[in-house]
């Protein structure tokens, strides 16, 4: 049993290691959760000291990477809360369809099932042709898995329900092919996106977005932070474009709120 408790200061530290040796920035993060998770694998991996802990995420790149990968959330799943894809269905995406192209942005796009679900409503629209979807996300290798666009076939009931509650009318299986335990999504949706690393604390802007998705990142992001990425979000929006946020966050609190109106019931704001 690990007898030593991490404490703030150490956390700190190690958070400032990360920064300095590998240009990643978590002080910012909500304190607790952050803690959370790095007490967590520093049990789980059975360290002898905060100190070894320390030096092997400090100078060992195999073992950062897994260090990222705990750190960074990772839960998503396909069309999840079917309400939302059903307002982008109904309201969202029939707007942007009468522009002569479509930029989105899925910033923390984890291992991309949101992006994939972003395509099929596009496809189902007739829209995916004319649209360029990027998909972010600061941990490199989900970005990998992201981009083979396979999925265990045992979450595929669930993705499935979800579609079709989300207003979906076709059968999903015509969007995979099952291969063993995986399902391989279509290449004519991916064909239509970009994945690159992209870090929402100290990137920049780089493109002009119709549609930006940033779903159930920030409530992992202390107050100032969450500012800070609204602020990029806000200069990476063409005006009249939309914000969507995950059923937890708001725009509410932001100084800059007034510029953003929300549409109906669901957590998606459109620019003024």
């Amino acid at each position: 049993m690990i007898s030593e408790v991490i404490d703030n200061e150490q956390v700190e530290l190690l958070l400032n290691d990360v920064l300095e040796t590998h240009g990643y920035d978590f002080l910012e993060y909500s304190h607790a959760s952050i803690k959370r998770r790095i007490t967590r694998l520093y049990a789980l991996d059975s360290f002898v000291s905060f100190a070894e802990f320390r030096y092997t995420v400090k100078t060992d790149k195999q073992y950062f990477k897994r260090f990222l990968e705990e750190i960074t959330v990772n839960v998503t799943e396909m069309f999840r809360d079917p309400s939302f894809y059903k307002a982008l269905r109904n309201d969202v995406l029939p707007v942007l369809g009468t522009y002569p192209f479509i930029r989105i942005w899925v910033a923390g796009c984890s291992t991309g099932e949101e992006a994939y679900s972003l395509a099929i409503l596009l496809k189902e629209l007739n829209l995916l042709n004319k649209s360029l979807i990027y998909a972010t996300d600061i941990n490199p290798s989900v970005l990998e898995k992201a981009k083979k666009g396979m999925f265990p076939l045992n979450y595929l009931k669930q993705y499935s329900e979800n579609y079709l509650q989300s207003g979906g009318t076709k059968d999903f299986s015509t969007y995979y092919a099952a291969n063993y335990s995986l399902a391989k999504f279509d290449e004519s949706l991916s064909s239509k996106m970009i994945f690159s690393t992209h870090n929402l604390v100290s990137d920049h802007s780089f493109n002009e977005f119709q549609l930006i998705l940033c779903r159930n990142v920030l409530i992992y992001f202390d107050k100032d932070l969450q500012h800070k990425v609204f602020n990029l979000f806000d200069n990476s929006i063409e005006n009249l474009g939309y914000l969507a946020l995950g059923s937890k966050e708001s725009l509410d609190f932001w100084p800059k709120a007034k510029g953003y109106k929300r549409i109906k019931q669901e957590k998606i704001w459109r620019k003024l």
